[in-house]
């Protein structure tokens, strides 16, 4: 279990916050060993609040790129954020980092600023339907694509009618992606697309350049927008677009999480074509504008086009799949890893490879005893900050658990 100032947090948050946490924060989804709450952050590290330390493979969720309070990230910040941060009007940051995507991001010709992921995607819906004024799009089943009522996993409180012009296909399949098209017709308004498949609970899935090259034919057909959802991959996958290196590129592509290395902000970016569009729809947010995150995301622009981050990241999390497998084969251990390295979604699988939860909630559980936070069915991210020496540890910990696993895990 959790530690006891944790254990004494969460009863009280039981009392004031319905469910006692919500969304992908709900203990309910997390092994018992894991902790709700943290009191600090540094680098590859997290502390809890019973002063436990942590190397962070979820590196929060995604947006902890470059490491947890990042010197020169946060001190940009900090700058802004002396000067002028919310205010009745965008600061000339918005300007810069507008101008800094488009030179980095090579099909992108603009930029709108926002907060969350679920903001970016939904702007792009929007875009894509006032392109041409057509209901239809594309989504591959089982993606996730943000928490409004149009995408979000969990249908409580939805109504059918916020789904009604959605038309589902599978991922990596040209096939049904052709017979999506066809039942779309004229009124095909856009084909959204993750850069890779990583749906929680089941294997993770490269992209298959066929199908790639076919969304953007497809789109380029019929008239409509070709969505790449980079709001969990951005930047992680390569310094542009994710799908850039498969010669595909989209009209429109969503980017959060990483683009500020964890302060508050998130992009829709698109392509002539798609501009007329993105000036006709109505978005808006009081702190979208917000001088302080643009800051920080310039500086962290600054890194992804002069560091080594990415070669780093990918060497790291290769150094971790060659050893987990390792381990998995001398332990007798029945061990998933799909996904890029660097994004590593890793379970513990049945005799028919799909995840077996229980057993993946006891490894990551062990995993999170050992000083080392993993998630049982969730990608994880491997961090700039992190050494040889962490995902050494990491391997060292997760041989331990290994080698106990049949004795700890429910038959």
């Amino acid at each position: 279990m959790s530690g006891k100032v944790d254990q004494e947090l969460k009863l009280r948050a039981g009392k004031v916050i319905p469910g006692g946490m919500y969304g992908h924060q709900s203990v309910a989804l997390l092994p018992p060993q894991a902790p709700q709450f943290f009191v600090r952050a540094k680098g590859a590290y997290l502390w809890d609040a019973d002063g436990q330390r942590y190397t962070d493979f979820m590196c929060g969720y995604g947006p902890n790129l470059f490491g947890y309070c990042h010197p020169d990230i946060d001190a940009a910040y900090a700058r802004q954020m002396a000067e002028i941060d919310v205010a009745t009007g965008p600061t000339p940051r918005i300007v810069e980092l507008a101008e800094a995507f488009v030179e980095t991001v090579t099909h992108a010709d603009w930029a709108i600023f926002c907060k969350n992921g679920t903001d970016t995607t939904s702007m792009a819906l929007l875009t894509a339907r006032a392109y041409r004024d057509r209901k239809k799009v594309l989504l591959a089943s089982g993606a996730y694509h943000g928490a409004a009522p149009w995408c979000t996993p969990v249908p409580a409180g939805t109504v059918a009618d916020d789904r009604a012009h959605f038309i589902y296909y599978q991922y990596n399949d040209v096939q049904s992606l052709e017979n999506a098209v066809a039942e779309a017709g004229d009124d095909l308004a856009a084909i959204f697309a993750s850069p890779f498949k990583h749906d929680v609970l089941v294997d993770q899935q490269l992209p298959n350049p066929a199908y790639a090259r076919r969304a953007r034919e497809l789109c380029d057909e019929k008239d409509a927008l070709l969505l790449v959802d980079d709001v969990r991959a951005g930047f992680r996958i390569e310094r542009d677009c994710s799908w850039n290196h498969l010669g595909v590129q989209p009209d429109l592509s969503g980017w959060g999480k990483a683009i500020a290395n964890g302060h508050p902000i998130s992009c829709l970016l698109g392509n002539e074509r798609a501009k007329q569009a993105a000036s006709r729809i109505y978005v808006t947010g009081s702190f979208w504008f917000a001088g302080a995150a643009m800051a920080a995301s310039l500086e962290t622009l600054r890194l992804i086009r002069t560091t080594d981050y990415l070669e780093r990241t990918v060497a790291m999390g290769n150094r971790l799949r060659e050893g987990l497998s390792s381990i998995a084969a001398t332990r007798d251990l029945h061990l998933s890893q799909t996904g890029p390295v660097q994004m590593p979604l890793i379970m513990i699988v049945n005799d028919e490879g799909n995840c077996d939860f229980a057993k993946s909630s006891t490894f990551a559980g062990g995993m999170i005893a050992g000083g080392v936070y993993f998630h049982p069915f969730h990608n994880m991210f491997i961090g700039a900050a992190m050494t040889d020496a962490d995902i050494d540890h990491a391997l060292e910990v997760a041989d331990k658990v290994a080698k106990t696993f049949r004795e700890r895990t429910p038959a």
